[in-house]
């Protein structure tokens, strides 16, 4: 008895084992399977592990661990494609590469967030498009007759995209509120302002706030504060963030409400953002060419 479980356990174990070593297999050749996504990717991989082993001959084990993640963040989209069966475009999967390094490596461990002041804006606009992108694959992904999805509302799929590209927007704000509370990592960027109204100010304890304006010093503790004005403690850059989210989401929404809408020209852009199942990814394409035009008249909207 004892010795046909243990042969047991050996035979899960080898199946175990063998089916990691397919997996591992087969996202190695999905990530080399398309030529400018994996030069790029390729490209991107050696410039971090450049930067890591510069993090740590400076003793930076932070920005060290930083790369590691990168590194791991780049292999992830494969890891999708081939965990979900899904397909992802060429070119989507390089603005994710891109995005993931710019983030990771020149925002945070070369400072581009302090740096450039627009750095972190950038990102975040290009979030929330790409998120939207997500949102509206989800509704294709879902469907399990994908040409159905040409006979759904536009405006019911361009509002799915927005609102899920906004969530996505208002989770990570979340996140980077908890890890500044937590570990005091100051994700949300103060900003300096010389004008403050807060009705915590009213010695009557009113609900009028009193404004205090001008202002160009801060002593905290008996410290002056070596900025020239009163921190805002995150606030506008947590707003700035969810505006040029918004601004995202929307452009890519509209521009799917339209390419819905006049089943033509606009779905050519955005079949490159726009993820599919692998084994009906063909069928997508079936109906816009590789221009964006018509292959086919497809079932009408409502």
């Amino acid at each position: 008895m004892n010795q046909d479980r243990r042969e047991k356990r050996q035979i899960r174990k080898l199946n175990r084992r063998m089916r990691r070593k397919s997996f591992f297999e087969e996202v190695v050749k999905q990530l080399t399977e398309h030529r400018r996504s994996f030069i790029v990717y390729s490209i991107l991989r050696l410039l971090v592990i450049a930067t890591m082993i510069r993090q740590f001959m400076l003793g930076n084990f932070e920005s060290f661990m930083l790369c590691i993640l990168t590194l791991i963040l780049l292999f992830l989209p494969s890891v999708i494609e081939v965990r979900f069966r899904v397909a992802l475009p060429q070119s989507l999967q390089i603005i994710i590469y891109c995005f993931i390094y710019a983030a990771e490596i020149l925002g945070e461990v070369n400072s581009y967030y302090t740096a450039i002041p627009i750095w972190d804006t950038m990102l975040h606009t290009l979030n929330g498009f790409l998120a939207a992108a997500v949102g509206f694959s989800m509704v294709m992904l879902l469907d399990k007759n994908d040409s159905i999805i040409f006979d759904l509302a536009p405006g019911y799929l361009a509002l799915v995209a927005f609102c899920f590209s906004m969530t996505i927007g208002v989770m990570w704000e979340f996140f980077e509120f908890s890890m500044d509370h937590l570990f005091l990592f100051d994700m949300q960027k103060d900003t300096v302002i010389s004008t403050v109204s807060s009705v915590m100010l009213n010695e009557r304890g009113m609900q009028v706030p009193i404004v205090i304006r001008n202002i160009k010093e801060v002593t905290v503790n008996g410290r002056v504060m070596p900025v020239s004005g009163y921190l805002d403690v995150g606030l506008i850059d947590t707003m700035k963030d969810l505006f040029v989210n918004f601004i995202g989401a929307l452009v890519f929404s509209v521009i799917g409400y339209f390419a819905l809408r006049t089943k033509r020209g606009d779905f050519g852009i955005m079949s490159r953002f726009i993820v599919t199942k692998q084994d009906t990814s063909a069928d997508v394409k079936g109906y816009f060419g590789a221009n964006g035009n018509a292959a086919h008249e497809p079932p009408k909207c409502r």
